[in-house]
């Protein structure tokens, strides 16, 4: 069996002065596809983020190939991809440059490439538009398409389909799980009922976590 890409270690989290969980342990292999659920308040979005490297526990480690995140700070954006709750977008830059400069955050990608990742997400002919014009599922589709170019393996996503219509959700869907298939990672979390997985598909329910 392949070593874990991502562990949690023994983690604890506390907002507000209230713990929402603790002696969290949590193994993220390749190929694996990770569901975060839970009540509103159980702190779905808390753990992205320290999954992320955006925050630090109250007590515990995430461990990226057997190094802890926050010892790897400069690594970040080569070993994972965290798209946020919001489009993660900035409105006065189009969206080939808004998705010029989030690719930078990586490997970076040249213009064909970006064209082809904004067609690939539905978005062929809006390439020059700037973002502030666009509709809020279109400006979601802009931050979604840095999944269509070269990324890290590892995907870890807030509310991936929010804001986006029933095709794109299926078309979203399908990619994740090809992903998956092909050797990355997917964690992520979601009001949305998932119809298509990957075999290694499974949920964390931080409900039942919780403290």
């Amino acid at each position: 069996m392949s070593e874990a890409y991502l562990e949690i270690v023994d983690l604890a989290c506390e907002r507000d002065w209230r713990l929402l969980f603790e002696h969290l342990q949590v193994s993220v292999k390749p190929k694996d596809m990770l569901q975060v659920s839970g009540p509103n308040g159980s702190g779905k979005t808390s753990l992205l983020r320290l999954m992320a490297g955006l925050m630090r526990p109250t007590a515990g480690d995430v461990l990226i190939k057997g190094v802890s995140i926050h010892q790897q700070r400069n690594e970040l954006a080569t070993n994972l991809l965290w798209l946020g709750h919001a489009a993660g977008i900035k409105g006065l830059l189009t969206a080939e440059e808004n998705l010029m400069w989030l690719a930078a955050l990586h490997h970076g990608a040249t213009r064909e490439q970006i064209w082809q990742a904004l067609a690939a997400v539905g978005l062929a002919g809006f390439e020059d538009v700037p973002c502030y014009t666009l509709s809020a599922g279109q400006q979601r589709r802009v931050g979604l398409a840095r999944l269509y170019l070269d990324a890290p393996a590892l995907w870890i996503l807030d509310e991936p389909f929010t804001a986006l219509d029933k095709q794109a959700v299926t078309q979203l869907e399908l990619h994740l799980a090809q992903h998956c298939d092909n050797g990355g990672m997917v964690i992520f979390t979601t009001h949305h009922y998932i119809q298509h997985t990957p075999e290694t598909f499974r949920e964390l329910d931080l409900g039942q976590a919780a403290v």
